[in-house]
């Protein structure tokens, strides 16, 4: 019994000081060396590091005015914004014992981006995480580049092109419930946030699983809800062992995660039997499966593809991808153009004189003769990007003359890196969509300060799918409507999983004049 005793109290012993160099000891050893190297910060705190004083500065400071409506970071992150002031181009902030340092200046920026060696990964994902979204986006080493491999042909430009029905329908829909809440009183409030959740989700439904579109948006339903509760379980982020308790949401979670892996299951072993028949079908799912398929074929081996949980993945991917950021940039945009209607009424021109003698609907081809339409877009990411990047190290690596010890996170804070007044000049939060009139890599000093998608080898794959279901959805709206901010806006915009408007877009939507309308089609 004493020798039992005495290996219980070592064992003890040794799991204490496990968990206080996990929480304290390694910490502080982290902190020691960035400050050495001009890297300071808010001190570090015993297991929550500065979310404490974060969600402090929130309450104080989120809701004060600002001088300019775009200049938006003291709202969103009051904390963020006080280190930036304070220590410009590099500090640090503690996320419970994880380290993320902000990381702005532009050659460093571009070598993050740019490494090919896997330097700088994706962080590794919490349980939470996990159950809400992975797939390509999360993923590093060698499974990255097999995904992307697989990926990358369902989001080429031609197949992006046989997509454009399906974007029509959904956004015609849409057009077509506003049309009938304006005739009636010529005018009606509409939150935009809701509207464009829902449109991008009905896209994405139909884009990736076509004839399985019901289905889909069951799938779009359930994510939605998982979405939600991912942001309540980061409340835990401090306590990953919670993960492992069986909480109400915890629960919930892991029950959504298993109907929707369910569903999409059912959806891709009928989607293969097809395609192995010969037939094929150009949206997403097929576009994916017979690229994975191909894979397989081509080194007659199945590891090459992927797996069927993979395929799970990437599809609820899609998704989150697909929906949330597409959503944000119309929600915006819609909110920008609002404040600025100068700029609408020039977009409005430009889709009247582009579609002048159209009696179809538009290709693609036509969406890209919208050059105000796609300054405004870029525009509107540069001032409201969806979120920022996070890379990570797992050993002590060179960054510039940085030397960064194994388990920081790097934190390019894409609210600072767009609003950097070097590289954009002193209007830098004025709303200004003549800054891409000659391209999206001329409009900074260095050329490469704009990062709304991402850049180098890890760009986002869905990046021009995007910007066509923008470029589509705001043609349409522009023909049809004029719009103004309702009395109801309030201009808070606040970082959740993403940036959005926390009481919502509440926008009034006007009829058209009958003098404006042209005989085009939309």
């Amino acid at each position: 019994m004493a020798v039992l005793m005495t290996v219980l109290c070592a064992l003890t012993a040794a799991w204490a000081l496990k968990l206080l160099h996990a929480v304290w000891w390694k910490p502080k050893m982290i902190e020691e060396k960035l400050r050495e190297q001009g890297i300071h910060g808010y001190p570090y705190k015993l297991v929550y590091g500065n979310t404490k004083e974060m969600m402090e500065l929130a309450r104080e400071k989120g809701s004060e005015p600002t001088e300019q409506p775009h200049d938006i970071l003291p709202r969103i992150n009051p904390l963020l914004h006080d280190l930036a002031t304070t220590h410009k181009k590099s500090f640090v902030v503690w996320y419970g014992t994880t380290p993320r340092v902000a990381i702005m200046e532009p050659n460093l920026i571009k070598e993050i981006l740019n490494n090919k060696s896997g330097d700088f990964p994706k962080p590794k994902t919490n349980s939470f995480t996990q159950l809400f979204v992975s797939g390509l986006a999360t993923y590093n080493g060698d499974k990255w580049a097999k995904h992307r491999k697989i990926v990358d042909p369902a989001f080429h430009l031609e197949k992006m092109k046989h997509m454009m029905p399906a974007l029509d329908v959904c956004t015609d829909e849409m057009i077509s419930k506003w049309r009938k809440l304006v005739n009636f009183m010529g005018s009606s409030e509409v939150d935009m946030s809701v509207e464009f959740q829902n449109l991008t989700g009905d896209v994405i439904s139909r884009a990736a699983f076509g004839s399985n579109f019901e289905e889909g948006r069951l799938i779009f339903l359930l994510q939605k809800e998982q979405g939600r509760l991912f942001l309540q379980s980061q409340m835990n982020i401090n306590f990953p062992l919670l993960s492992y308790l069986p909480t109400k949401v915890n629960k919930r979670m892991k029950h959504i995660n298993r109907e929707v892996g369910s569903l999409l299951t059912r959806i891709i072993k009928k989607r293969e039997k097809f395609i192995r028949a010969g037939e094929h079908k150009d949206d997403l799912l097929g576009l994916l499966l017979k690229s994975n398929l191909e894979q397989v074929q081509a080194n007659n081996n199945s590891e090459a593809g992927m797996s069927m949980q993979d395929v799970i993945e990437e599809c609820k991917l899609f998704y989150f991808a697909g929906q949330e950021t597409t959503s944000n940039l119309l929600t915006w945009t819609m909110i920008v153009l609002s404040m600025h209607p100068e700029w609408q009424d020039r977009a409005r021109e430009e889709v009247f004189r582009v579609f002048r003698n159209n009696n179809t609907p538009p290709n693609y081809d036509d969406l890209n003769r919208l050059k105000i339409v796609n300054m405004i877009l870029l525009e509107v990411l540069r001032l409201y990007p969806s979120t920022s990047l996070i890379r990570s190290t797992n050993k002590e690596t060179k960054l510039g003359d940085l030397c960064l010890p194994t388990g920081v996170q790097l934190f390019i804070p894409l609210h600072l890196v767009h609003r950097d007044k070097e590289q954009w000049g002193d209007d830098v939060m004025e709303f200004k969509p003549e800054r891409f009139s000659d391209g999206k890599f001329e409009t900074t000093n260095d050329k490469l300060s704009y990062y709304p998608f991402g850049w180098g080898p890890r760009v986002c794959v869905g990046q021009n799918f995007a910007m066509l279901e923008s470029k589509l959805a705001m043609a349409k709206i522009l023909h049809n409507f004029s719009f103004e901010l309702s009395p109801n806006y309030t201009h808070a915009p606040y970082s959740a999983v993403t940036l959005q408007p926390r009481y919502g877009a509440p926008v009034i939507l006007h009829k058209l004049p009958s003098v404006t309308r042209t005989a085009a089609v939309l």
